[in-house]
């Protein structure tokens, strides 16, 4: 690990002042921490923002939720608000790492976390990533766990959250606060592609911090939930996931969220699976149908072709799971 200066902020203010001279901000540290220790990330200072207010669960003025971004995953999947009304961003933070780390992990934190891919983590490897220029080992390399959809020649890594999916899925919004004042973001246009610039991975503007991440308002009765397919049962990144909320009225389904993960270099909204489903009648034939259209447009890699299938039979199984037909 190289040296660092650590600062603590004691308000708002005084965290953009520190962002806006180039302090990284950090706040559980689960990812930043492990990052620096393995050499990849080398801040020169960092910005404990722990103490910042933003650690609140509330319901906004159009009943949808906003959630701090410096609430604790644990907490944020334990609230009643979260599980009574969105149980997929439950099950999505309660599949996620390990107890340990959603107990320090936040929501702002868990977001901005960069990909698990062994030659990004290897600064022994090549990684357009972290060293623009120097290519992607992993397109040639040992690609198992990598990306399907949104690749690019540049960058085939996953985004790893788990709860990103959800949101992804949700169409939430990001609040975000700057030295040019607050602004909002939609979740599907925070997390970038890599296109032929894949170190660039938010869509922040220098010093901006995350404030919370506010889940619009939907049609109720809303039925969703999180499913997660992995190597192993526990502390394991995602082979495939899919995220579904169903809002499903007088028979016929009326709004359907659906996204992927672990397939995508960002959580991967479907809207071809979505389509498919609005205006027609809840059915088995109907979920596999839809599936069908998951992984339009996927381009795998010499290890990674089993995703595709494995995609779609998970969006099937979700829309099964979560629509509750026989």
């Amino acid at each position: 690990m190289y040296p660092f200066t650590l600062t603590k902020a004691s308000d708002t203010a005084e965290a953009l002042n520190a962002g806006r001279r180039g302090g990284r901000y950090i706040a559980g540290g689960t990812t930043l921490v492990d990052l620096m220790r393995e050499t990849v990330e080398r801040p020169e200072t960092l910005v404990d923002i722990s103490a910042l207010p933003l650690r609140e669960v509330t319901v906004t003025e159009r009943g949808g939720l906003r959630i701090g971004a410096l609430v604790r995953m644990a907490e944020a999947a334990a609230h009643a608000k979260v599980r009574t009304t969105y149980p997929v961003i439950s099950e999505a933070l309660e599949l996620s790492a390990s107890a340990q780390l959603r107990n320090m992990a936040t929501i702002g934190g868990n977001i901005m976390q960069r990909t698990r891919c062994t030659y990004f983590r290897d600064v022994t490897a090549a990684c357009n990533k972290r060293e623009p220029g120097s290519g992607c080992a992993a397109r040639g390399g040992f690609n198992r766990t990598h990306a399907i959809l949104g690749t690019s020649e540049s960058c085939v890594a996953t985004h790893p959250s788990d709860v990103a999916v959800a949101f992804a899925a949700l169409e939430a919004t990001v609040r975000l606060l700057g030295p040019d004042g607050a602004r909002s973001i939609p979740f599907a246009d925070f997390l970038l592609r890599p296109g032929s610039t894949p170190n660039r991975e938010q869509a922040l503007r220098k010093g901006e911090l995350i404030t919370a991440v506010e889940i619009p308002a939907l049609p109720r009765p809303l039925k969703s939930g999180y499913l997660k397919v992995r190597d192993r049962q526990s502390y394991e990144f995602a082979l495939t996931s899919a995220a579904v909320a169903l809002h499903v009225h007088g028979g016929v389904i009326r709004e359907a969220k659906v996204a992927a993960g672990g397939v995508g270099t960002v959580p991967w909204k479907l809207p071809a699976v979505e389509n498919h489903l609005i205006g027609e009648r809840p059915s088995r034939a109907l979920w596999a149908e839809a599936a069908k259209h998951a992984a339009d447009g996927a381009r795998p890699l010499e290890h990674n072709r089993f995703k595709a299938e494995l995609l779609k039979r998970t969006v099937e199984r979700q829309l099964r799971i979560v629509g509750g037909t026989k």
